[in-house]
């Protein structure tokens, strides 16, 4: 099953998806991590800038990834209090 990386931004709380590069608000632009996953997270714990890195399995194809686990899509789709502030990458029908 792929994996991506997420975590949250230090400074404001936004739920955070990595793109290879670097990080994303939109779950639409990650991708997949594969054998490299380990040092890249070892670095980014090292650096203290975002909060609580971690791996999460998810379905489908880059551009349409799911994550498998509900705690997961609720960070996915946006805030779960208003519709009206979802990010619209994943949508509120995915939860």
């Amino acid at each position: 099953m792929p994996r991506i990386l997420t975590g949250n931004r230090l400074e404001t709380g936004d739920v955070l998806w990595w793109h290879g590069r670097c990080w994303s608000t939109q779950i639409k632009d990650a991708v997949e991590i594969g054998a490299e996953g380990e040092a890249l997270l070892a670095s980014l714990i090292a650096a203290e800038r975002i909060n609580d890195p971690t791996f999460i399995e998810v379905t489908g194809e880059p551009g349409a990834f799911v994550p498998t686990t509900t705690r997961e899509r609720v960070r996915a789709s946006g805030p779960s209090v208003r519709a009206d502030l979802a990010r619209g990458s994943l949508s509120v029908e995915a939860i």
